[in-house]
């Protein structure tokens, strides 16, 4: 094999491993292709976990506050679940909308503290 070849066959090699790697990055799993409106309302409630865990460390609220708070989005969290369980394995968008309209009150806590 000559030299060219090696470089085609080195360019074709980094081209796909790159092509690999962007597809994956924005590559949905099965399950969140699957479950769309669980995704969202999973998403926002890690999201909100990680503003209590922000805002706990820079000293803004309390320990106390956050793990309340927490205890808020677990049951959120488990109420999701609940409503899964019971309508093979997904949550109706009017189940949706209740969780999101817990979840904006949980927000405001956040915001507030």
């Amino acid at each position: 094999m000559n030299t060219t070849t090696r470089k085609i066959i080195a360019l074709f090699g980094a081209i796909g491993l790159a092509a690999g790697f962007a597809a994956s990055a924005h590559a949905e799993t099965h399950w969140q292709q699957a479950h769309p409106r669980r995704t969202e309302v999973n998403d926002r409630l890690a999201l909100q976990h990680a503003r209590v865990n922000e805002k706990v460390d820079s000293g803004r609220m309390t320990p106390q506050q956050g793990r309340q708070i927490k205890q808020e989005d677990h049951q959120v969290r488990q109420e999701e679940r609940d409503m899964a369980s019971q309508n093979g394995g997904h949550i109706t968008k009017q189940e949706q909308r209740t969780l999101n309209q817990q979840e904006n009150g949980i927000s405001n806590q956040i915001r507030s503290e």
